[in-house]
Formats: structure tokens, C-alpha cells, sequence
């Protein structure tokens, strides 16, 4: 078959198959597995790449985009994840799902029984502005002082009834240790 680009001048180019099945397959592989210094390909990255390699003469990252926004092909993007090693892992995470259900051991939870999901963020930079900041006024926008004076570190701690749906957070912790868990854990208790 003999595949010609249209002339239109608003008309977008149209590339034979096999150059975009060989443009998508490139978008699918790791940068570094091909020696390419690259965590992951842009779509200039895979256009400059395709041109390098001879799969076509020439071609913009915009196109190569569509190619692949077609298939929903995003190797730009990616999610990080954690692959478990714990030989373990299914047991402890059904003792947590579990929970979840409201079961602990195989039996229900009582109602005055509960299961708090907690977390903290630790050593969050405390920081106070040098100057105040000013309101917008006719014409002119607001201003931010970008300077700021070191106020110490504190500690968040958040708190999640998994059952009732309540979320109790705190303010921040000076120090984090077993005297600040300890008041954590009487006041969700006594919600």
C-alpha cells in the first residue's frame, strides 16, 4: 500500500502502521534498558529517539502525543510501588483487613471496641514571615514576604475511626515521644 502524507496545510500527517506500532513500542520501553541516560521518555524524547533510530525521517513530540494519547500510553507518567518481600505479608495484612471488617481473632468488635487508623508527620519546619503580608489594593496585587524566621520543628498526629467515620487530628507536638503518643491515644479514646 502506498501511504502518502495529505497536503491539507490544517491536516495532521498520517504515518504508515508499522511506524506507530514501532513509536508506540518504543514509548513502552525503559529509557535506560535501551542506554538511553533517561528515568522515562517525554514525547520529544520518543520523537528524537525514533528519528535516531531510523523508524522515521522526521517527526514532532506533539504527534508522537497523539499516537499515543490513542491508546492511552503515558510514559512520562508512572506510580511508584513497593513489591512486598515479607514471606509473612498475606497473614499480617489479613489481621488488618480484618480489622477493617470489624472482626479481630474471628469474632465481631463489641461496640465500645475500636479500630483507629494513626499517623504522623514528623519534623515539620515551623516557620514565621519576617514582614506581614499585604492585602491586594486597587491596582496592585498582594504581597508575600518570601522571608521567614525558623520557629523549631513539631510533629502532626491524625487519628481515623475506621468504623465511625470520625477523624481526630491534633495540633502539633513539640516532641515526639511516648508521652505525646501516650495523651494521643487518652484523647481519641475519649471521644
Amino acid at each position: 500500500m502506498d501511504w502518502k502524507i495529505d497536503q491539507e496545510p490544517d491536516a495532521h500527517p498520517v504515518f504508515p502502521p508499522n511506524v506507530v506500532v514501532q513509536i508506540k513500542a518504543l514509548a513502552c520501553q525503559l529509557p535506560f534498558d535501551n542506554g538511553i541516560p533517561l528515568s522515562r521518555f517525554s514525547t520529544n524524547d520518543i520523537a528524537a529517539e525514533a528519528v535516531d533510530r531510523g523508524i522515521i525521517a522526521q517527526i514532532s513530540g506533539s504527534t508522537v502525543w497523539r499516537r499515543l494519547h490513542q491508546d492511552a500510553i503515558k510514559p512520562w507518567q508512572y506510580r511508584s510501588w513497593i513489591l512486598p518481600r515479607d514471606p509473612q505479608f498475606e497473614q499480617k495484612a489479613g489481621l488488618v483487613l480484618d480489622l477493617y471488617q470489624g472482626i479481630w481473632q474471628g469474632t465481631a468488635l463489641q461496640t465500645n471496641e475500636f479500630v483507629i487508623s494513626a499517623d504522623e508527620k514528623t519534623s515539620i519546619q515551623a516557620r514565621q514571615r519576617k514582614h506581614k503580608t499585604l492585602p491586594p489594593i486597587k491596582q496592585y496585587s498582594g504581597k508575600v514576604e518570601h522571608e521567614y524566621q525558623r520557629m523549631g520543628a513539631l510533629n502532626y498526629i491524625a487519628a481515623w475511626d475506621v468504623h465511625r467515620a470520625w477523624i481526630k487530628s491534633f495540633n502539633f507536638f513539640p516532641i515526639f515521644n511516648t508521652l505525646s503518643i501516650t495523651i494521643f491515644i487518652i484523647q481519641i479514646t475519649l471521644k
